[in-house]
């Protein structure tokens, strides 16, 4: 595996993303780094090759090979993951341990974030900062104050970025939001989510990292800490600082889906009121049981959060149903509207029978169906229309998820402005809106 430089001084690449960024900010739209024909392929890097980013990787070499894209790098901190990576992408790909390398390359495109949470904002700050468009894996930020600064970014430099929840672009997602839509079950006052429990682990002791691990590119903006084998590789997400457990890391799909098959995008929860249970041993800090109440107004309806909750036992599905049997049965969410309920399993990938057999009739409206996750991000790339998940989109359901443990955590109810995002009357709450980032990774 060829092997290439490790690390950029802050100041050489500072430099670099700043010249970059005037230059994608001067024009009105473009598709960034080099002048594109119609028929040019899109030239990709990646970003966190291991779980959804192994994933994505394979699924952009089987574009490549059909003449849709190209792979130009991959970067991972982990040694076998970036030789796995490299075999997947073909030697045309360079390998590089440090992602600001991947991002100075002027012939890249845009790239696929799919790095631990904390990596998030940063990444995504500057690649819009060197003018590449994003695929970002969820949640968008572990933060509000990173959030704001990838809303900002983002917009600055024009481009397009997707985020993650890929149930958003799933055709039985496309069948909810239609059914919702056309007032099927009424208004919708109540959306209750229910998920299983955050587990408890992380008990054994601190330790060297292994060879094939780069530790401080792992830990980047986050304080120093010992190595241990319990922060990675996905158990990180059980950890506050890194994750923030089932309500970052599954509710951000969860929540994703009523905020836009209800066409609440741009809106926010003018309080939010959460009780929990804390695990009482192991490295993994994150609430292990957690309620949450988020109240909206105007119009007025109530989002929960229920960790473990009440599960709605999965339909039966005979075998020529169109997405065949619900197999992942353990999270959902129940509509409740002023004329009935709707059922959805899963994170937007088994909607309700009575849902799918439901048609049209003449005056009902249609909504958008995406052709695909990726695919909604290459027409945003290439036309400069938002794609179904943008930033802010992403931000602000994972604001909803950062709420919900600063809630839990401070044990009160907190009460927000979402016109500005921010946390109002309560001082200590404000603080925990933003942390310190360490040197040379902060934004």
């Amino acid at each position: 595996m060829r092997r290439n430089m490790h690390c950029v001084p802050r100041r050489e690449f500072l430099k670099s993303t700043s010249a970059v960024a005037a230059t994608a900010i001067a024009a009105p739209y473009l598709l960034p780094a080099r002048a594109r024909g119609a028929n040019d392929r899109l030239t990709l890097g990646h970003i966190g090759v291991g779980g959804m980013g192994g994933h994505h990787l394979r699924d952009m070499r089987s574009r490549m090979d059909r003449g849709q894209v190209n792979i130009a790098a991959v970067c991972d901190i982990d040694e076998r993951r970036l030789e796995n990576a490299s075999r997947v992408a073909g030697a045309r790909a360079d390998v590089f341990r440090d992602y600001r390398y991947v991002l100075q390359r002027a012939d890249i495109d845009a790239v696929i974030v799919a790095t631990p949470d904390h990596w998030h904002a940063q990444q995504t700050v500057h690649a819009a900062q060197c003018g590449k468009h994003v695929y970002l894996e969820k949640p968008a930020c572990c933060t509000i104050g990173e959030g704001k600064a990838m809303i900002e970014a983002c917009h600055q430099a024009n481009i397009a970025v997707q985020v993650g929840t890929q149930g958003l672009s799933h055709p039985e997602s496309y069948l909810a939001h239609r059914y919702l839509a056309n007032g099927n079950i009424g208004k919708v006052r109540q959306v209750d989510i229910w998920h299983y429990p955050t587990p408890v682990g992380g008990t054994q002791p601190d330790s060297d990292p292994p060879p094939e691990i780069d530790w401080d590119l792992w830990l980047g903006p986050l304080r120093y800490r010992p190595f241990n084998r319990g922060y990675l590789h996905g158990t990180f997400r059980w950890m506050m600082e890194s994750g923030g457990g089932q309500i970052r890391d599954r509710g951000a799909h969860m929540m994703s889906l009523p905020m836009y098959w209800l066409e609440a995008a741009g809106t926010g929860p003018v309080s939010v009121e959460a009780t929990g249970q804390w695990p009482t041993h192991g490295l993994w800090d994150s609430a292990v049981r957690m309620n949450v109440t988020y109240t909206f107004q105007d119009p007025d309806w109530v989002l929960t959060w229920n960790q473990p909750g009440d599960p709605v036992p999965p339909e039966e599905r005979t075998g020529d149903e169109p997405g065949g049997r619900i197999t992942l049965p353990g999270f959902g969410c129940v509509f409740t509207g002023e004329d009935g309920t709707f059922h959805n399993w899963g994170h937007g990938l088994w909607t309700e029978r009575k849902a799918r057999l439901w048609q049209p009739g003449p005056g009902d409206r249609d909504v958008y169906r995406s052709p695909g996750h990726v695919e909604n991000w290459f027409e945003g790339i290439k036309t400069g229309r938002p794609t179904i998940c943008p930033v802010e989109f992403g931000v602000d359901v994972a604001i909803l998820t950062i709420l919900g443990n600063l809630s839990c955590l401070l044990g009160r109810k907190l009460h927000w402005d979402h016109s500005q995002r921010e946390i109002v009357g309560d001082e200590q709450a404000r603080r925990l809106m933003q942390r310190p980032q360490r040197y040379p990774y902060a934004i």
